[in-house]
């Protein structure tokens, strides 16, 4: 019998994470992520599985990003009744993002097909529907951290805390064989050192093969304390200039972040003097959850009897009515919406109204994927186009890199120099921009044997 592991996404890209794991008869999928990054490139979700649907016997996930979770529903829809392995926080948190999912592809789709039928061309499905994504919620069971529990037969896994998002993980598996046990780590998505509201990620001391997220492999972070001075000059020019401040935000991890900085800071940054938008249902109710599982972090992001940010002037908008609402405000709004990439929902509309006025801000503080319309924008896009009309970039445009959620190069060393017998190490969910140095310092500082998989390429553990 055999311990293998094949790559079968983010390899070499930051989105898709899907690895294949066969434990002696059994299979297991590790993650199950949507790839994203512009319609090119999310076209490739619609393509068959690279492997028969019929042959997994459970799924694990990190955490609940959709880029880490995502094509469970479409996994369901194919035919998938097995058990969806995640930590307690992830599967609640998944009970809001895939059905946001689904509705958001039943959207994509209803698009398309106004365009087609102008055509005369064949109508489109949407990759999964709402009602499918809300189904597959019943094959998910959860545990909690430093919780051990068996997979498949011989298969023991545990999650332990990322320090990412909520419920974020670094999934251990142990599998034994003939009185003989081989560990595989995925990293998942780490936190990093400064990250406002989580903990530490955990450090791990063995394994045989350590899976590693490389997004920031190629850069440091700036000191957390440059990252606080930083906005609090882009408050007080953004103030002096009256205008607002958009803020695309990841609805799950960096919008709890902000608010959390927010309340922290209200003083200094005198937010009193604004009115702050979280305009995101989705974002409002993870934020929720996040106040259902506050003794899994460490930070005070709520008042005392409340699970809502303890701000002034703090308005959750939920309906389309009051997000319509927004839009009529020229000056003194902060508005976080959805998404982070800028690749849909909310944030487009206040990008309509406010993109083109020199007034205005739009402060970027997450990842954007190529292909992305945040990429494009934080490249120098000089217009963009929404529901066809064009706009020009006028606003400032800030890119905060100190409040990324992910570890960056330092942080990566460190997590990986933990384990005292420098297993092989296999980069993935990074760009080659960022694997290429990150491998160098690997090897170069902790003499590490370090891999760059390609995609479909198969190991043993």
């Amino acid at each position: 019998m055999a311990f293998t592991l094949e790559f079968q996404g983010a390899t070499g890209e930051v989105t898709g994470s899907l690895y294949v794991v066969r434990a002696g008869e059994h299979t297991v999928l590790l993650e199950c992520g949507l790839v994203q990054g512009g319609k090119t490139a999310e076209r490739r979700n619609e393509e068959p599985f690279p492997f028969a649907v019929g042959e997994i016997d459970a799924v694990i996930l990190s955490h609940a990003h959709i880029d880490h979770s995502g094509r469970v529903p479409l996994l369901f829809k194919r035919g998938f009744a097995g058990p969806v392995y995640a930590q307690n926080a992830t599967r609640a948190l998944c009970a809001i993002m895939l059905p946001d999912s689904g509705y958001l592809n039943e959207k994509d789709a209803e698009w398309e097909n106004k365009r087609r039928r102008q055509r005369g061309e064949a109508f489109v499905e949407p990759l999964y529907t709402r009602s499918e994504a809300e189904a597959s919620l019943a094959l998910f069971e959860s545990y909690a951290y430093g919780e051990s529990f068996e997979a498949v037969p011989g298969l023991t896994v545990t999650f332990h805390d990322a320090g990412h998002i909520l419920g974020s993980s670094i999934v251990e598996l142990r599998y034994v064989e003939e009185g003989r046990q081989r560990v595989l780590v995925l990293s998942g998505d780490l936190g990093y050192r400064d990250a406002p509201v989580m903990n530490p990620p955990a450090r791990l001391k063995r394994a045989d093969a350590v899976l590693m997220e490389s997004t920031y492999g190629d850069r440091l972070h700036r000191p957390f304390d440059e990252t606080i001075e930083e906005l609090s000059e882009l408050f007080e020019s953004a103030r002096a200039a009256q205008g607002n401040i958009l803020v695309p935000s990841f609805t799950v991890g960096r919008t709890q972040d902000i608010l959390y900085l927010f309340a922290e800071h209200a003083r200094r940054w005198n937010l009193s003097r604004w009115h702050i938008f979280l305009d995101s249902p989705m974002g409002i109710d993870a934020t929720r959850v996040y106040g259902h599982y506050r003794h899994l972090y460490g930070a005070n992001l709520f008042g005392p009897t409340s699970n809502l940010p303890d701000l002034d002037n703090f308005h959750m908008t939920e309906s389309t009515e009051e997000s319509m609402v927004i839009n009529g405000i020229q000056s003194g709004a902060i508005v976080i919406a959805g998404s982070g990439m800028c690749s849909g929902g909310r944030i487009h509309h206040h990008l309509k109204h406010n993109i083109w006025r020199p007034e205005c801000h739009l402060v970027i503080v997450g990842y954007q994927a190529h292909g992305t319309l945040g990429r494009r924008i934080v490249d120098g896009a000089e217009e963009i186009r929404l529901w066809g009309e064009t706009y020009p970039v006028r606003a400032r445009v800030h890119t905060i890199g100190g409040l990324s959620a992910h570890a960056d190069q330092q942080d990566l060393v460190d997590w990986y120099g933990a384990f005292a017998n420098r297993p092989p190490v296999y980069l993935v969910h990074g760009e080659e921009r960022a694997q290429t140095p990150l491998a160098r310092e690997l090897r170069d500082r902790l003499a590490a044997p370090v891999h760059v998989p390609e995609l479909g390429q198969a190991i043993a553990i």
